[in-house]
């Protein structure tokens, strides 16, 4: 795929900051046209979305459909069925010594927006992030990621299809695209992608103190407790870390498994793994693909220390590796210093929980947090740790919810998006208080009379 040339964004940039100048994107009504618009060219195109997927990761259509285009019509319609609601102004109260004032808060729009979005999820994390762009008023420019170039043309064609490009835009390439984009004035910057590129995102929005959310990632733990329903806790976490072959942010990254159950719950992951990908998993129209050659030989790498109880097949060729179970895995080797992104599953084992929780806070604060166990142990789980989101007796099931704010918390991102978090991400919320005229309270005005009074009522 060529690179979208500097000319280009320049005059893409120019066009999008003289639309929203028109303040046509602050019409409710407009927005939801655009957001109505939006899903009927995501139908028209579901299955150019779905080959494509299959093209760069081997996804199935069903786990297209379940984790990549539902999510998005999910959205589309959430802010469909709210956004007249969320966008009206709201009344908040008023203190007794600023009466007879009013207070509200407007919600604006915060202009031209930059939406950078990485390959893994290459059509749910660029298109999802859209919606809240749209439906706060914004303009945006998308920038996709080059290593599912067929995802990458496929919405293209979608964005073309459904708006003016002076409204909507979308910029191909790699890391010189990137570079160009960082350097222009956006309004809002909205990243996805590793904590190491967040920062070089942070740093450039600095230049001009644009705001930024970053949605990053981490080393997500999954604690089993001696309490927890082992063969519960097998099954969701064998489908939370072979979802995607393993490349998804809030993936388990690491799992601790208590001493006297860890033995069966290793077997029983193993089961299930069998269960739906069969003895070969190669061969499974369900099993993904790594996304290049690049993270097939970090991966690789990965599998050189502890000892692999199940799977550790490679096939570079194919861009697969199996699903794998590495045991008696120590904290120092390379598998437990970064994100794995893959299908592997480290194992370290405990029997005391608080050894457990000093590990998880000795280090980056996580995406997302699994604790499978009785829920009397929660509280003290929760209390002591910190995460973007968490699951209990489950995984990744709360991105799935978009009541519930998604994103991350230190290095794991900043700001939170979803539903009205959506909105509300992409929106300034303007504080305005109104006085009437007939009246004015002198006690404000030097010699500030009567201030024995004021100091007793502020």
């Amino acid at each position: 795929m060529i690179d979208t040339s500097l000319q280009t964004i320049e005059n893409l940039h120019l066009g999008h900051c003289s639309f929203f100048a028109t303040h046509k994107t602050k019409d409710v009504n407009f927005r939801m046209d655009m957001l109505k618009r939006f899903k009927s060219a995501i139908l028209a195109n579901e299955q150019k979305i779905t080959d494509a997927l299959y093209a760069d990761l081997h996804k199935s259509a069903e786990e297209a459909y379940l984790t990549e285009i539902s999510i998005v019509l999910q959205e589309i319609d959430n802010h469909l069925k709210h956004l007249k609601a969320w966008a009206k102004p709201k009344s908040v109260p008023t203190p007794l010594h600023l009466l007879p004032s009013s207070s509200k808060i407007i919600y604006e729009p915060l202009g031209v927006a930059l939406i950078i979005a990485p390959w893994n999820y290459p059509f749910q994390l660029l298109m999802n992030s859209l919606v809240g762009a749209i439906s706060s008023g914004c303009c945006a420019m998308l920038k996709p990621s080059p290593y599912t170039p067929t995802v990458a043309a496929v919405m293209e064609e979608i964005i073309h299809q459904a708006f003016d490009t002076n409204y909507i835009s979308i910029v191909q390439g790699g890391r010189d695209v990137n570079r160009i984009l960082l350097e222009k004035r956006f309004d809002i910057i909205f990243f996805t992608g590793s904590p190491d590129l967040g920062k070089v995102v942070m740093k450039a929005a600095s230049a001009f103190l644009t705001p930024v959310v970053l949605e990053l990632g981490g080393k997500s733990p999954c604690i089993v407790d001696a309490s927890a329903n082992i063969d519960l806790a097998a099954r969701r976490i064998a489908w939370g870390k072979m979802i995607n072959a393993g490349q998804t942010c809030i993936a388990p990254d690491y799992l601790f498994a208590h001493e006297s159950i860890k033995d069966a719950l290793l077997l029983k992951i193993q089961k299930y793994i069998t269960l739906w990908y069969g003895q070969n998993p190669q061969e499974s129209p369900y099993f993904p693909r790594i996304v290049n050659d690049n993270a097939i030989k970090r991966l690789q790498k990965l599998l050189l220390h502890g000892k692999i109880v199940f799977g550790g097949n490679v096939d570079a060729a194919d861009k697969y590796i199996s699903p794998t179970i590495i045991d008696e895995v120590q904290t120092d080797f390379p598998i437990m210093q970064e994100e794995i992104f893959g299908p592997i599953l480290p194992v370290l084992t405990f029997d005391n929980i608080e050894t457990v929780i000093e590990y998880v806070n000795a280090h980056e604060k996580p995406l997302a947090f699994y604790y499978f166990g009785k829920n009397d142990s929660v509280k003290n789980v929760f209390l002591k740790t910190s995460s973007g989101g968490a699951c209990v007796n489950d995984t990744l099931l709360h991105i799935t919810n978009h009541h519930l704010p998604f994103g991350g918390v230190g290095n794991s991102g900043m700001g939170k998006y979803h539903g009205h978090e959506s909105f509300l991400a992409f929106s300034n919320a303007r504080a305005v208080i109104s006085t009437p005229t007939w009246f004015d309270l002198p006690v404000k005005y030097v010699p500030f009379r009567f201030f024995k009074w004021v100091k007793k009522i502020i």
